[in-house]
This record gives C-alpha cells, sequence and structure tokens, in this order.
C-alpha cells in the first residue's frame, strides 16, 4: 500500500494526549508525509510512528482531531514527484519532508502549504531555507548536520584501524545529490590523517559489490558510508559486502552498527521524527515556518559494534570504548 494509516501502539496513550489537551481545536486538520525511504523499510516505519507518536503526545489523534496521509517513495524520483502532487493536492495544513529529495519535490509544488523536514544536511547551501536562524519562506525542520562534521567519520575510522590508507565513500548522487557540499570536506581531511579517499558513486547492490571489492583489492582499505536513504535502504548489502571483503565500514543511524557494521556516528533519525511533530503542533496552532528557527542536533550517537572489530582483527582504543554512547558485544 502506498497510503498507510499508522496506527498508535495503545489507545491508552492517545487517550492520555488528549485528555492532556482538552482545549483542541474541534476541526480536523490534515498533515501530509512524504518519505524517500521504501515503506517496508524498518528505519521509515519506526520514524513514522515515532511521528505519529509525537503528535498524539501533543493531543493530535488520527481519527480524532488529525488525518495523516503518508507516502513512501521507495528511492524512485518519479514516484517521489508524483506522491509529492498527491500531497499537495490533498491541501494539507502542513507537510514533514524526510530527506532532502522529498523536500525539493514539495518544494516545486507549493510555496504556501508549510513544510517541516527532517534529516536534511546544509539546508541553506541547499536552497530550502534563507538562513537557519531566520527561515523566511514556508520551510524550516530540523538539520542532521553541517558538513565540517563528515570529517569525524573519517578520524572516527582512522582511529579504530589505524591501519586504514585508502578510503571509499559510498553514496547514490541520484538520491544524496548534497553528496558535492559533504565529500570536499573529507577529501580535505583525508591528508591530515594519512589517508587518500576515492568517492564510489553507486546506484544498485550490483555496483555496491563492485566498489567493495575494488576496495579490497589493495591493503589498507575501508568504507564510509555517506546519509542517504539509498545506502540506508541498501545497508545490507553494503554491510554484507564489507564483512565478506573483511574492510572496516563506518555507517549512519544505528541500523547500520547494529546490523554489523563496525560504527555508527549520526544523530537518532526516529528521535528526529519525534522532535518534528512539535514543529507540526505549533504549525497547526498557528504558527509560521519563518518564524519557527532551523533546529541542528544537541547530541550524535557514537555506536561500536565489538564483535566486528574482533572479527575484523581491530583493537578499539579504551578511550574511543569509554566515549561510545553504546558498545555491541
Amino acid at each position: 500500500m502506498r497510503r498507510r494509516q499508522f496506527i498508535l501502539a495503545t489507545g491508552a496513550a492517545a487517550t492520555l494526549a488528549v485528555a492532556g489537551h482538552a482545549q483542541q481545536p474541534k476541526r480536523v486538520r490534515r498533515v501530509g508525509v512524504l518519505f524517500q525511504f521504501p515503506e517496508n523499510d524498518p528505519l521509515a516505519q519506526a520514524m513514522a510512528r515515532a511521528f505519529a507518536l509525537g503528535l498524539a503526545r501533543l493531543g493530535w489523534v488520527e481519527g480524532k482531531n488529525l488525518t495523516l496521509d503518508y507516502r513512501f517513495a521507495a528511492n524512485d524520483p518519479a514516484l517521489l514527484d508524483a506522491d509529492a502532487a498527491e500531497l499537495v493536492a490533498l491541501a494539507p495544513d502542513a507537510l514533514l519532508a524526510s530527506i532532502p529529495l522529498a523536500v525539493s519535490a514539495l518544494q516545486k509544488r507549493t510555496s504556501t502549504i508549510p513544510i517541516v523536514f527532517t534529516l536534511v544536511a546544509a539546508p541553506v547551501q541547499q536552497g530550502f531555507v534563507q538562513s537557519l536562524a531566520r527561515p523566511g519562506g514556508n520551510i524550516t525542520g530540523f538539520t542532521s548536520f553541517e558538513a565540517p562534521m563528515t570529517a569525524k567519520w573519517l578520524q572516527l575510522l582512522k582511529e579504530v584501524a589505524p591501519a586504514v590508507q585508502r578510503v571509499a565513500i559510498i553514496f547514490n548522487p541520484d538520491t544524496a545529490p548534497y553528496a558535492r557540499l559533504l565529500n570536499p570536506v573529507i577529501e580535505a581531511a583525508a591528508p591530515s590523517l594519512g589517508v587518500t579517499v576515492t568517492l564510489a558513486p553507486v546506484h544498485d547492490d550490483e555496483a555496491i559489490e563492485e566498489c567493495v571489492a575494488t576496495q579490497a583489492g589493495e591493503p589498507g582499505g575501508g568504507l564510509i558510508s555517506l546519509p542517504d536513504s539509498f545506502t540506508a535502504a541498501h545497508r545490507a548489502t553494503i554491510i554484507a559486502a564489507a564483512a565478506r571483503h573483511r574492510l572496516p565500514l563506518i555507517g549512519t543511524s544505528e541500523f547500520f552498527s547494529k546490523s554489523g557494521a563496525l560504527m555508527s556516528y549520526f544523530i537518532d533519525p526516529v528521535d528526529t521524527h519525534a522532535q518534528a511533530a512539535s514543529y507540526i503542533d505549533r504549525i497547526l496552532r498557528g504558527a509560521r515556518p519563518s518564524e519557527l528557527p532551523v533546529q541542528e542536533p544537541t547530541k550524535y550517537s557514537l555506536i561500536i559494534n565489538l564483535k566486528t572489530a574482533k572479527t575484523l582483527g581491530l583493537t578499539v582504543p579504551p578511550a574511543l570504548l569509554a566515549r561510545a554512547d553504546e558498545v555491541i558485544e
């Protein structure tokens, strides 16, 4: 199903939420949600649930005073554009857009319906807002990181795997056009760490396999998977190829490290969607997106898969283990 109504985990939670907000408007409001992810992706499902629960805590409950219309574009540009058109045609009171291409698709369709974005890097440079403090227009939201932070992935990979001398950056240029802002920062940081960086654009599983095999052809290889709906959806292929070729891999979100990657360092995308509910709530109560500053992350989580490290013959420095938010053994 391309349109799914997510049901809250318990009726009690929804009831309590409404009880705590007795002055809720009686008119049923409509919110459109556009995900670039496939609908059956566990991460997408978790983010959608967190968003709906976040709204419920603020008194907005599906079937009572709220209608949520979901679209999942599955990394298909044509479907993304069609989904954006459908959502805008429904004339919702607000829109939630996850990942930059979803924001772009909606931005082309409306300049009046409020749009709240999530998981967007460098929104000013991508042309979504005028500035973080003063977004202007009809768009605001929650960033995932700014470009300078990307060098941290390279630093962490080198810290755990000091023998790494060559790093391939895996990304899909079609679903991550913002990579042009990120890759130069990683490349600039590489010399000081004694590393050379290779950009590895991929579009399918076959290309992923070929990229990883090529990187493993010489000693000292490592991998960074950029944050991207494509790499998230194809993380099983990336992780399996890295394991098969015994290459250290750092990915984004806990879904990478908990599925076998060496490490992950990123925001919590599920929590970000729960936070996004607060901006939708404020908009439904009359706030304008131009009045809501873009929110930057306050915490990045470092998760280390010690089991994978041992398999690769790596010893994680105790100081780094102490800094980790979670260690998988």
